[in-house]
């Protein structure tokens, strides 16, 4: 729920959001958030999703390097929050917070709905 809260929070502050994780070295693969559209996507990025987030009025484009996705396509992936601070331009710095990502294996069941 500290996502969900710390979302709702940026969103009062900056308008729409959005995220981007490009899957480079140090914070460069923690997931960054930007005020939407304000990180430029292009062909070498996958929207994995929108993510609707309860008290938000509109959903959260996640994006991801294609680089990254290539690995991480049979992952279930949860965006979450903890203390700290990241570095970088992601907008919960100034917070005392940052993103992170928690990652399980799919199961085989969720593998199957999987489409290619």
């Amino acid at each position: 729920m500290a996502a969900v809260e710390l979302l709702r929070l940026l969103r009062e502050q900056h308008g729409p959001l959005m995220f981007h994780q490009s899957g480079g070295c140090c914070d460069g693969s923690a997931p960054m958030c930007y005020p939407a559209g304000e990180f430029r996507t292009g062909s070498s990025d996958v929207l994995l999703a929108r993510l609707a987030v309860e008290g938000v009025p509109e959903r959260v484009g996640f994006w991801m390097s294609a680089d990254q996705f290539a690995r991480w396509r049979h992952t279930h992936l949860t965006v979450d929050v903890v203390p700290g601070r990241g570095s970088g331009f992601s907008l919960e710095a100034p917070e005392g917070v940052r993103f992170l990502i928690r990652s399980r294996l799919f199961t085989d069941e969720e593998r199957e709905r999987l489409v290619d």
